[in-house]
């Protein structure tokens, strides 16, 4: 069927409920908006559903989800491991409490438990209690940073990691078998808790996490020293980090914490914000004006599944405040965590820092300072969750510290996923450390970049819009693939490294040799000058990302080089 049949089947069709049928009669006149909301299914890909909340197929609603779940339920069933449950988490956008519960009760009508949280948590918690409870798979639905008028859905594995070969294909297959809406199985909730297949989760979760975080501090004296003295602006951006952050730095003893009162409560419609996202200034407004309010140490804001941090310090010269990007508090994360590791207990000889490809190469400096291992993933923090996987199951390895660029990391192995309450409440410790050596987290910002180097790192994402901005983005990939540039301005390409053809072409010698790592629609060149560039296609939104990265002589150097290469890129690609 044409995607204008399949648009009247729903409306004929008894399956479909009157609501969903009336926003669809609403846009009758529309054939544009028809035919995108039908034109495809909303893809099941390797990170799960994501999409704009509406009635039709490529749209996030209560039959899509149901969709995605019988798939999973289909392929945990294969596997033998049904009686072993899901752990399901929400955040707080719109539809995603109702989202939730009809995963539940498809995997429930298939005779899977469901364990499900009472009330929305934070996307780290959900990874843990996968593994807390000894379930073979976890749901988490967020959208993560998007706009507000999109919802999602995250696969994890018994693991805790979202999924990754060979569960992730499976688990695709089995979706994209489903053809009829109409078979996908549910059940009344009430029978499905009666039958003891729907479990609600909450308190006893909440505490087995916090005492995780917990045994990941370093430097609990320094906490106890400072903790008065150390002023903290935090905002959950409408989100799901308010209770556990404040929980956290409550009880490790900081007492100077203000929230903004304006973003504190949780608000699908994120009032306050265009987008909410701890990577854009304009999340950061109302939470620097109360830092100038009350002169704050730090400013931190989680985003709206609290996976991801975003940091802005106070530099005491100027008096101003500077915003680090996720390389840069990555790398202060990491060096912190590592050199604390070191000084009190040794580095262990299987050490290794692991970070994804798209990742600052100040990282590879840190590594080798400390001897250990630099390992580089592919985008995306499940491949980071891998990693940890294979140094448990080979007993080869030793798990220091793991981040991407994308304003994530992960402080011990309690989760699978990036954890911006661990963060936070690391970041502030880190802020207590500095002090007692009247040190703000700008000055040992410049001091890291003083130690091993001005690398500086930036981002151009282009957006594509519907159909068309699909074929264009692939158009770039194929172009950019098939003839490999000799030059971005004034640096010459030294290799071109092309993750789904799995190879490394040396533009100087000729020489092929593989990448090692999985198939991926990825293309990165190493650059001249100790610079770089990767154009990766996005797989959550329509954009290409095209991620640089450049090596000054001083900070002005470095930033005056990246914002070169940046207008580079966007003219040759763009």
């Amino acid at each position: 069927m044409d995607y204008r049949e399949v648009y009247e089947e729903w409306l004929r069709n008894p399956y479909f409920d009157e609501e969903t049928k009336a926003e669809l009669r609403a846009i009758q006149e529309d054939d544009n908006e028809i035919k995108e909301r039908f034109y495809a299914e909303l893809e099941f890909g390797t990170a799960g559903l994501r999409g704009i909340i509406g009635a039709g197929l490529n749209r996030m609603n209560i039959y899509t989800v149901r969709k995605a779940t019988q798939g999973l339920a289909n392929y945990i069933l294969k596997t033998g491991n049904d009686k072993k449950g899901v752990a399901i988490a929400y955040d707080s956008r719109r539809m995603s409490p109702e989202f939730a519960d009809e995963a539940a009760l498809c995997l429930n009508a298939n005779g899977i438990p469901a364990y499900v949280f009472e009330s929305l948590r934070p996307t780290p918690e959900l990874s843990f209690a996968v593994r807390k409870l000894g379930c073979i798979s976890g749901i988490n639905i967020t959208a993560s940073h998007n706009p507000p008028e999109y919802n999602g859905y995250k696969v994890y594995w018994e693991d805790g990691a979202q999924i990754t070969p060979p569960h992730d294909t499976g688990i695709m297959a089995e979706v994209k078998a489903i053809t009829d809406l109409t078979t996908v199985k549910t059940m009344p909730k009430a029978e499905a808790v009666a039958a003891g297949l729907y479990h609600a989760i909450g308190a006893e979760v909440d505490d087995a996490y916090m005492a995780e975080l917990k045994k990941q501090v370093k430097n609990q004296a320094v906490i106890d020293a400072m903790q008065k003295d150390i002023k903290i602006v935090y905002t959950p951006l409408h989100g799901t980090g308010n209770i556990p952050v404040r929980r956290i730095l409550k009880e490790l003893g900081f007492e100077n914490v203000y929230v903004v009162r304006e973003q504190e409560q949780p608000d699908g419609n994120f009032p306050t914000v265009n987008y909410p996202n701890p990577e854009a200034a304009e999340a950061f407004a109302l939470g620097l004006k109360l830092a100038k309010e009350v002169d704050a140490d730090l400013v931190l804001a989680t985003d709206p599944d609290a996976d991801r941090l975003g940091v802005y310090v106070k530099d005491s010269k100027s008096g101003e405040y500077k915003t680090l990007t996720g390389n840069m508090s990555g790398c202060l994360l990491a060096d912190y965590e590592i050199s604390q590791i070191q000084e009190q207990q040794g580095l262990p000889e299987d050490g290794a820092l692991i970070k994804t490809i798209v990742t600052t190469n100040l990282a590879d400096a840190i590594a080798k300072y400390y001897g250990i291992e630099l390992i580089e993933v592919l985008t995306g923090f499940k491949f980071i969750g891998q990693q940890i996987l294979k140094f448990e199951t080979t007993g080869k390895g030793t798990y220091l510290f793991g981040f991407e660029e994308s304003y994530g990391c992960l402080i011990g192995t309690h989760a699978r996923d990036k954890d911006a309450i661990v963060a936070t409440m690391a970041l502030a410790e880190v802020a207590a450390y500095y002090k007692s050596k009247n040190m703000t987290l700008w000055d040992a910002m410049i001091a890291m970049y003083e130690k091993y180097g001005y690398y500086k790192d930036g981002i151009v994402s282009l957006s594509f819009k519907g159909l068309s901005g699909l074929e264009k983005m692939q158009e770039i990939m194929n172009t950019l693939r098939n003839a490999t540039p000799k030059t971005f301005g004034p640096y010459k390409v030294l290799s071109a490294r092309d993750y789904k053809l799995d190879r490394i072409v040396n533009l100087e010698t000729g020489e092929v040799t593989t990448t090692g790592l999985p198939t991926s629609n990825v293309l990165y060149y190493d650059l001249s000058d100790d610079a770089w560039l990767c154009v990766r296609p996005s797989g959550t939104e329509p954009k290409i990302k095209l991620y640089y990265g450049v090596k000054g002589t001083s900070l002005e150097d470095a930033d005056a080089k990246s914002a070169e290469l940046g207008e580079i890129v966007k003219k040759v690609i763009g």
